[in-house]
């Protein structure tokens, strides 16, 4: 049965930072497709009127980018309204349902939570308790923007569309797997958020371990919704618990200098950690995870390095220095998916060097993240969004490190973190950063 598609949408906090950057924008990209045509009822407790809040729609959209479509726009003004009021006074709500009269306030609701969802296992279940009193589960949609980008959604693809890769994607072939999410610029006057959440919360503990999900989960038995989170909340209960002792904590130089950052801050702007999962297809491979602010470079990027051949038929089969051959996800800036094998070199002796055969697949009219899930959100379609017991379980993964948390090490910035990051990596090859890989196939 197909859900009924939403006939209003109310935005709680419709003055702040994240509506300006990211949710009006969104919603100009779906008017301008034609997916917008409900009343959205802007609600915060600023004493704006709403011609306050339409112009500042109007210059989030035109921050955003140029504005192609002035008739999406006006079309996009005109559906705002505009409720001040106190979140925890019945009045406002009631101001909410008579702004949504000329509509008709549907009888079955929506709500789109933002994450954070809690700050470790206990506050994420008392939060999924609260919203669980009012909403049933396949009402609640959890936002995590990073499953709504073509690259993430692309791994999914990659692996079940083709066939070649399965006989290898397991224990036997697959030495190690690595996954970074790197930027060269700090917290951006954000330091207030930061020292609530960290790396390890801010991006760990949910983008890296969603990416992890989908390289590592078992082939769902179809496209619905349900399907899929089944096999991603299975590896996510799979996850042995975080050793502290894998884990290594940074924080760059000058973090505690920030706005509204504390002078003896322990808050973690890197975060390099060893996960393993306990699971048939993956006993005993190790997964590194990195993220970390003001590191030499910023991208994405998976790479899952294969075994060397069990024989070493040629003295360069499994090389001295170097990696094996390995799949490559990049992420971002670009989209890249890479294998690189070794190739011989002309000539009579038996020697090669590694190359990497690679495809490149841009997306430049790729619809934006907040824009495709807050349309499917509308839509009643869950499939890109994340579920109760994964949250719960990814939280139960991290308990012990948030515990026991290891000390923050300092870093300069502009390199590529703590030294003791690399030292966590290196029994499997180090750390790949972005360039550092096979020359390129010709």
């Amino acid at each position: 049965m197909i859900p009924p598609h939403s006939d209003a949408l109310v935005l709680f906090g419709a003055t702040g930072d994240l509506a300006d950057k990211m949710i009006f924008p969104a919603l100009y990209q779906l008017a301008k497709g034609g997916a917008l045509e409900v009343p959205v009822i802007g609600v915060a407790s600023r004493d704006w009127t709403l011609a306050q809040l339409r112009e500042r729609v109007k210059n989030s959209v035109e921050r955003s980018g140029a504005i192609d479509d002035s008739g999406a726009l006006q079309r996009l003004l005109s559906l705002i309204g505009y409720v001040k009021g106190d979140y925890n006074d019945p009045a406002t709500f009631a101001a909410i349902k008579e702004a949504l009269g000329a509509a008709g306030l549907a009888k079955d609701a929506r709500v789109i939570v933002e994450k954070p969802f809690g700050r470790d296992l206990a506050s994420s279940r008392e939060l999924n308790d609260v919203a669980r009193s009012v909403f049933p589960e396949d009402s609640i949609f959890r936002i995590d923007h990073f499953l709504a980008k073509e690259a993430i959604m692309n791994i999914l693809y990659f692996r079940f569309a083709n066939s070649f890769l399965e006989p290898i994607w397991n224990r036997n072939y697959v030495a190690s797997v690595q996954v970074t999410l790197a930027e060269d610029f700090g917290v951006k006057g954000r330091g207030g958020f930061y020292e609530t959440a960290g790396c390890l919360r801010d991006v760990i503990e949910n983008h890296l371990f969603q990416i992890v999900a989908l390289l590592a989960m078992e082939p769902p038995a179809g496209r619905d919704y349900g399907a899929a989170q089944d096999e991603k909340a299975k590896v996510f209960r799979a996850m042995r618990p975080i050793n502290p002792a894998d884990v290594v904590r940074g924080q760059y130089a000058g973090y505690r200098d920030e706005p509204d950052v504390a002078k003896d801050s322990d808050v973690e702007t890197f975060c390099a950690l060893k996960l393993f999962i306990d699971s048939w297809r993956w006993q005993g491979v190790p997964w590194y995870l990195r993220s970390g602010k003001y590191l030499a470079q910023t991208f994405t990027e998976v790479l899952v390095e294969l075994k060397a051949p069990p024989q070493p038929l040629f003295a360069d089969s499994a090389p001295a220095a170097g990696r094996n051959d390995y799949f490559r996800f990049q992420l971002s800036p670009t989209a890249v998916i890479a294998l690189a094998a070794r190739v011989k070199h002309p000539g009579k002796e038996f020697v090669g060097d590694q190359r990497e055969l690679t495809l490149a697949d841009e997306h430049p009219g790729e619809q934006p993240a907040y824009a495709r899930l807050l349309g499917d959100a509308m839509a009643g379609d869950g499939a890109l969004f994340t579920r109760e017991d994964a949250i719960e379980a990814a939280w139960t993964t991290v308990a012990p490190l948030l515990d026991a948390p290891p000390p923050v090490i300092p870093y300069a910035r502009g390199g590529w973190g703590p030294r003791e990051a690399d030292a966590l990596i290196a029994a499997d090859g180090g750390w790949h950063n972005l360039g550092a890989g096979a020359t390129p196939g010709r």
